[in-house]
């Protein structure tokens, strides 16, 4: 199979009549057959349902004909949502889709299957008991992080240019890093659609995983929000580098105190020397709050989030769940949330907006911080997954992923950019964030770093070829 264009080089294919959409649709088809017995990112075919849209004609917006994944937590109408879950296997097709479904596919996007993910989302990593582990194609013994793990696994070996994602804690930066993507996630309020709430509080926002920043800018100015309820003012395309120099802060540790690997850190360094050499000024900098009471009330919410789930099954069946059908994990969060004194989700809400104010003011100082996405190059399969005994898991977590959260408390846009790759091939994605609603300042940066230190050239060991 030839090499697979970026999301917006195959558009112009399809506009020049290079190729047909449906032939670029059959050609995707082809390459999901091919790499999805060794990566098993994928849940369910849409594949009758493409071939029809791009039969009908008609499409149009800046990927018309494009070939793309939906993460499989998001409606679409006539497949079956799983969320990652065993509980989710007699649910019926969803009968309506949401609006960023709808706006995907106005911008000429065509949907040809759902991506894997982490029963609920609420690992880094992708291995539902369910449906087994998706793999990294940089190593298929190691994990391509998660919770949208099945997007980029499929991105990285070129199955599809761009895959819909999802980030709640790190889960579109966490799997661009684990997979040599690029993976923006926007602020709170800023795209098309419901926003997702954990225990009340909204941390997750949607977008996509792709190897270029163009695909990205261009799939974001499709998305967000331009009506009334929109939280900020449109972005739109963002096409090229501004020539205002940074100001970048360098985050020496994680939220919890624990440094970084020396392979990850030796991408900090470089990126810094790479940032000095294009003239942004980088200066050392720490975390505006307490990272480890910031993880703890995070924890309290997403704890509590899957007390809802237990919750919602109950009133679906009438029985709470069991081992049979949640992940261990799973059941295990339910039961912290279910034992926690009165008062501690909302005392924990409480301390969560005043992070969220801390972090804002962070930014009278400096236009980017800059740190690891994750402690550590991706890891191996097996050592973060759902049937992992409780406090073990917890000690795992501590070690792999421990940069992301603060952003969704913050409601910040973070992307995580692939400038470093380990001795032995693994990549490492380096974090660039923002203040609340300054996608631009991130986008107009990416593309100087990837102008800077191209890297949507390279190929992993399990590629579409």
């Amino acid at each position: 199979m030839a090499e697979a264009p970026d999301g917006t080089e195959l558009a112009a294919m399809i506009r020049r009549g290079d190729l047909t959409a449906v032939e670029a649709i059959d050609a995707a088809i082809a390459r999901v057959e091919v790499l999805q017995p060794r990566l098993n990112f994928l849940v369910a075919e849409t594949y009758e349902r493409a071939r029809d849209r791009a039969k009908a004609g008609g499409l149009s917006g800046p990927f018309a004909g494009v070939p793309y994944l939906i993460k499989d937590m998001f409606d679409v109408v006539g497949s079956t949502t799983r969320y990652g879950s065993r509980f989710s296997a007699a649910l019926p097709p969803a009968g309506a889709q949401g609006p960023m479904i709808d706006a995907l596919e106005r911008a000429g996007l065509v949907l040809i299957g759902r991506s894997a993910l982490g029963e609920f989302g609420f690992l880094p990593t992708t291995e539902p008991l369910a449906f087994g582990p998706t793999r990294s194609p940089w190593n298929p013994e190691r994990t391509p992080g998660g919770s949208s793990g099945g997007a980029a696994a499929a991105v990285a070996s070129g199955a599809v240019p761009m895959a819909d994602a999802a980030d709640g804690g790190g889960s579109i930066r966490i799997p661009a890093s684990a997979c040599g993507l690029f993976g923006l996630k926007p602020s709170r309020g800023r795209m098309v659609g419901d926003q997702m709430p954990a225990a009340g509080f909204d941390v997750t926002v949607q977008h996509g995983l792709t190897r270029t920043v163009r695909d990205s800018a261009t799939l974001f100015a499709a998305t967000e929000r331009r009506d009334g309820s929109a939280a900020f003012a449109p972005v739109g395309v963002v096409t090229t580098a501004n020539v205002r120099r940074l100001r970048v802060g360098l985050v020496p540790h994680g939220l919890n105190g624990r440094p970084a690997d020396p392979q990850v850190q030796a991408g900090v360094d470089a990126t810094v020397r790479l940032l000095a050499g294009l003239g942004h000024a980088v200066r050392p900098t720490d975390w505006p709050i307490d990272g480890r009471e910031q993880g703890a009330d995070f924890m309290t919410l997403w704890t509590n989030a899957a007390f809802d789930v237990t919750r919602l099954i109950r009133q679906m069946t009438g029985q709470p769940p069991d081992a049979r059908q949640l992940e261990p994990f799973t059941l295990a969060m339910a039961e912290m949330a279910a034992a926690a004194p009165a008062g501690a989700l909302d005392a924990a809400r409480t301390r969560l907006r005043a992070v969220a104010a801390a972090y804002d003011r962070w930014f009278a100082d400096f236009d980017v911080i800059l740190s690891p996405v994750l402690t550590t190059p991706p890891i191996p399969i097996g050592q973060i997954a759902g049937d992992v005994p409780f406090e073990t898991m917890f000690e795992r977590l501590g070690r792999f992923s421990n940069y992301t959260t603060l952003h969704n408390i913050a409601g910040s846009p973070a992307m995580s950019v692939p400038l470093h790759w380990t001795d032995d091939g693994l990549p490492v994605g380096l974090q660039f964030a923002a203040r609340a609603g300054d996608e631009r300042t991130l986008f107009e940066l990416a593309f100087e770093l990837e102008a800077a230190q191209p890297w949507a050239h390279r190929r992993p060991a399990v590629w579409a070829d």
